[in-house]
């Protein structure tokens, strides 16, 4: 991809976590991309990391997109009040209109909808669906387990460059604006 990103999916937890590093770290992203003009795209939830990322791009005049479901604005994610959000019919729906919406994903803590939707990105990027760039940000090592059991994985041949998974890792705020406005 070559050019100025327009449009970033963030992929993060509907929970805070147990780490106050996580909500700074959500707040940070936001408070980035909005200042560097760059939409942001989510999954529409008022709670958690994900309220968090989106309220700081809001507060800092970004412009803030959320894509859910009737069902999981039900049982655990309210929509965000303050953005528009488009409500889709299941989850498979949401990460699809997520990926069309965006030039690339940044992916931050979360739990299992986190890691179905960073695996989602990585089976598209190995079969050659996507070239959209993925970027982990990580200043609390929370994604170490996964690029042990990536590079596990690749040790037991069933993945033929582990570098191709685990690149684009960034530790801090600037390290991940660097990344991104690289695009």
């Amino acid at each position: 991809m070559s050019g100025k990103l327009k449009s970033v999916a963030v992929y993060c937890g509907h929970q805070f976590g147990n780490n106050p590093q996580f909500e700074k770290d959500a707040r940070a992203v936001g408070e980035m991309l909005a200042k560097n003009g760059i939409r942001m795209v989510f999954g529409g939830g008022d709670v958690g990391l994900m309220g968090a990322v989106a309220n700081a791009a809001l507060e800092n005049g970004g412009t803030v997109i959320g894509v859910s479901t009737d069902d999981v604005i039900a049982r655990q994610e309210p929509a965000h009040q303050g953005i528009q959000v488009h409500v889709v019919d299941g989850v498979n729906e949401r990460k699809q209109c997520m990926f069309e919406m965006s030039d690339a994903f940044v992916i931050m803590p979360g739990g299992i909808g986190t890691l179905n939707e960073l695996t989602d990105i990585m089976t598209m990027q190995q079969i050659g669906e996507t070239k959209k760039p993925l970027f982990f940000f990580d200043t609390t090592d929370f994604w170490d387990p996964l690029a042990k059991l990536i590079h596990f994985m690749w040790e037991c041949g069933f993945i033929e460059n582990f570098e191709d998974y685990v690149t684009n890792v960034a530790q801090s705020i600037d390290e991940l604006k660097e990344q991104l406005l690289k695009f």
